[in-house]
């Protein structure tokens, strides 16, 4: 009786949940002019799209205790609570922006929400399991015909200029051949691989440019041999990912600069996730952790199995008491307090911020 009443419950307030999601989502034209916000990429901004896909828990958080603290119950968001996003939709006047795939959502005046856990630049990464990038910007014409529909040419022109389009993306091409056993990287050299993941993304930026878009906003890879998940079991970091985190970030920060040159009115904020994480992996108690290496919530060295929930491959897990000490929720990804502290700094860093690469940080993006 009382897993059915947990059941119930459950079913019960994600259905509150979409109902207020919706409600927000769907509301008549504002009068005021907003600023819309669309967001594009992987596990690290996904507030839900993967409940409603074919795949599996690997790419799934829709069970306890992903959502714990903030929600009090799962939502598909790969956190103990909320995400970047939703923090900067708060302080940009915004509701939370709903996942695009979320039944009911028919209108987009404030943005919405395409990022899919497990996806990447390469439609090859989990293919089959997950939004490629490429079908995201596929789902974004559709919105962008939408607005154009309602709105007429001249204010939806002015609605996808004003937007901020926000991406987090490459961190599962370069996860997924050490997490899968792929053979891919043998193919190529780390440059030329690197060199495809920023070719797709730069094609996917080109072509919302091309409609319109012209504030984006980017999170670098973080260091992908440190997450708890791929550290190694003597507590090092595997220099491989690492190493392809570092190609990553240098590539991208060399095609945002040559985007600059060449597409009049594009305006960007580049954050850099990869010394943001480093710092507080290496140093919590600075930021008010108690522990940068281990998973709040996993089990093996380091919590860095995948099991949270025990819906996935490992069904054993600890959960820890307190996820505001730790940096990492589970052995991927990051617990609210982390990502708070992420999108205030993402919000409010100035330019010569130490982790704010600029031009402009997203507060100066969205007042635009």
């Amino acid at each position: 009786m009382a897993k059915i009443s947990q059941h119930f419950l459950y079913a019960f307030l994600l259905h509150a949940v979409l109902i207020s999601a919706r409600c927000q989502a769907t509301s008549e034209h504002p009068k005021k002019h907003v600023v819309a916000f669309f967001i594009f990429g992987d596990s690290f901004l996904d507030a839900g799209n993967n409940n409603y896909i074919n795949t599996t828990t690997l790419d799934q958080a829709n069970f306890w205790p992903y959502g714990e603290t903030f929600f009090k119950f799962p939502t598909g968001r790969f956190s103990d609570g909320r995400l970047a996003p939703d923090f900067i939709a708060k302080y940009a006047n915004l509701p939370f922006i709903p996942p695009f795939l979320q039944p009911g959502i028919d209108q987009y005046y404030y943005g919405v929400n395409f990022a899919s856990a497990g996806a990447g630049a390469l439609v090859e990464t989990y293919k089959g399991d997950v939004i490629d990038l490429r079908t995201q910007l596929r789902y974004y014409k559709k919105v962008e015909k939408w607005l154009r529909h309602k709105l007429g040419n001249d204010e939806a022109k002015m609605t996808i200029s004003k937007a901020v389009y926000l991406f987090s993306i490459g961190s599962n091409d370069y996860m997924s051949p050490f997490m899968t056993n792929s053979t891919i990287l043998k193919s190529y050299t780390d440059s030329k691989y690197v060199g495809m993941v920023i070719g797709n993304l730069t094609t996917v930026i080109k072509e919302i440019y091309k409609m319109g878009g012209r504030k984006f906003a980017f999170i670098n890879v973080p260091p992908l041999g440190c997450l708890p998940t791929i550290r190694n079991s003597n507590g090092s970091c595997l220099k491989e990912t690492s190493l392809l985190s570092t190609l990553h970030n240098k590539a991208l920060s060399k095609l945002l600069r040559e985007l600059e040159e060449q597409l009049k009115g594009f305006k960007h904020s580049h954050f850099d996730l990869n010394s943001f994480l480093e710092q507080r992996i290496n140093h919590p108690s600075q930021y008010g952790f108690k522990e940068g290496k281990s998973a709040c919530c996993g089990t093996g060295p380091f919590r860095g199995v995948f099991s949270c929930g025990g819906k996935r491959l490992v069904k054993q897990f600890e959960l820890c008491e307190n996820p505001n000490e730790y940096v990492f929720w589970d052995s991927i990804h990051l617990t609210e307090k982390a990502y708070r502290q992420l999108a205030d700094q993402m919000w409010g860093g100035g330019v010569g911020h130490p982790h704010v690469l600029g031009p402009y940080n997203l507060m100066n993006l969205f007042q635009t």
